[in-house]
Order: C-alpha cells, then structure tokens, then sequence
C-alpha cells in the first residue's frame, strides 16, 4: 500500500512515502536548509502517532543539500520564557515518539545536521551518515540553550566534555569524526545515504517483529537500570522472546539448518 502525506494530514515541508514495507518521511523545506518550525515538529508527531500497522520500519531524511539547519530561529528570537519552554516540551514530546517507535527509526544524514536537526538524528535508533555530512550544536554562540533533547541524547553519543565544546567554541564535527565519535553507525559515500538507509530498513524488516521490539524497548531500559534490575528485565524480556511463535519456527530453521549461520561477510 503506499501513503502519502494528506493520509497524515502533514505540512507541504513533510513528504511521506512508502518503500515495501518501509515508510520515508522527507524534510521537505530545501530553500530553508530544511530547517525545522513548529509546523514541522507537530506534523512529525502526527506522522508516529498515526503509522500504519504494516509498516516495519522507517526512515527520516532531508531533500536538496542537508538532513536539516536546525529550528528555524525565526520563530524563537522574539519569544518570552513561557512560550519557549512550551515549545521545547512540544519538541521533546515528538521526538520521544521518535525514540520510543514501536519500529526501527534510521535517519540517512547529509550536509548540515545542526541544532534541532541534530537532536532529531539522536532521536532515531541508527544513523546513516553520508561523506560531506557535518554536525553542530552552535546555541551557544547564539546567546540560547538546546531544547529539543540534545542536553540527554547526545552526551551519550559523543560525552559531555565534547558536547560542551560544540556548544562554547562552534566547534563542528565532520562525518568520519562524527563516525568515530558515534554520531552515526554508517558512513556512506555521497548520494548513496538514502539508498543504504532503505537498504538496512528492508534487512531489519526480515527480524520477527518482537524481537525488534525488545532491542528497541528492553535494550535502552536495561542499560539505564541498576544492573540487578537490568538482569532480571533482560531475563523477563529473552523469556517472552523465546516464547513467540515466530522465535520458534526461526529456531527451528536453524537447527534444522535451513537457515543461514552468521557470516561477517553478510554483515550490512
């Protein structure tokens, strides 16, 4: 079935498509460098909230020459505190629909992945990044604070000590540092970002959907927790796992050597 962005009831800066079983959200406001307004931000939550049930996995990114400038300033540079601190909740309720999707999120980054475009990128679950992508946190030198969860997020990805560098100095990183760093977990040559981001969203649909729930779900929950909490959770999780339907015909395929064994070589 394919979807399109009226079914979403979306802004014309978000375009919807689907790709098997696969759904492409586009950022859509190339003569902005696709930067991010409110309109946006809430067409994004309308876009998670309504996803389709046959949808296995999604993939965010930007047309034209970058993933996304950031938040357009535009609309904060003459806010007060009140309107501020509502918008940024609004923002992070969005992208905590992002980060908590019942399917794999993958943002294929290009160009520009600044501010709100970068905290977007922290939202999804895996990062494509393309040779040419940069990253940048310049709130800074702007005289204002992130608001849209870079504060959480990214000093997971890259530490706080970098982070704050970012955000004091202007500091950019380009992609192989931001690769390095853990900003991305692909680096692709240019133009080929989107292609590899469908790519790795077709092989993560071939998993048994509970099972990719659990890695979305347990996984980041397990890693937060104290460690006995996050043992008994782990062995709660691989207990329902092991018990769908699904888990036992995979099982069973393997045993029965019908499926293929692990090869570095098939590795994505």
């Amino acid at each position: 079935m394919n979807y399109h962005t009226s079914q979403f009831a979306l802004p014309g800066s978000l375009l919807v498509e689907s790709r098997g079983e696969t759904a492409v959200l586009r950022l859509s406001r190339v003569k902005k460098r696709n930067a991010i307004n409110l309109a946006m931000v809430e067409g994004i939550g309308r876009f998670f909230t309504a996803l389709p049930q046959d949808i296995r996995a999604v993939v965010i990114h930007g047309e034209g020459d970058h993933f996304s400038a950031g938040a357009d300033l535009s609309e904060i540079s003459e806010a007060d505190a009140s309107t501020a601190l509502f918008a940024s909740r609004s923002i992070h309720r969005v992208l905590e629909m992002v980060e908590q999707c019942s399917v794999p999120v993958i943002a294929v980054l290009h160009g520009a992945v600044i501010g709100l475009g970068l905290e977007l990128a922290a939202a999804a679950h895996i990062r494509v990044a393309e040779r040419g992508a940069f990253y940048g946190l310049p709130e800074g030198i702007r005289g204002i604070f992130v608001g849209g969860g870079a504060a959480v997020r990214v000093p997971k990805l890259i530490g706080v000590p970098r982070m704050m560098d970012m955000m004091l100095t202007g500091r950019t990183y380009g992609a192989e540092e931001g690769m390095a760093l853990g900003l991305s977990q692909y680096l692709v040559e240019r133009g080929e970002g989107l292609a590899k981001g469908v790519e790795l969203a077709a092989r993560i649909s071939t998993n048994a959907p509970l099972s990719n729930y659990a890695v979305l779900q347990a996984l980041p929950r397990i890693a937060r927790a104290d460690p006995d909490a996050g043992f008994l959770l782990e062995s709660l999780m691989s207990a329902v796992a092991v018990a769908d339907d699904e888990a036992r015909l995979r099982l069973r395929a393997f045993l029965e050597k019908r499926a293929q064994k692990v090869s570095h070589a098939d590795s994505p």
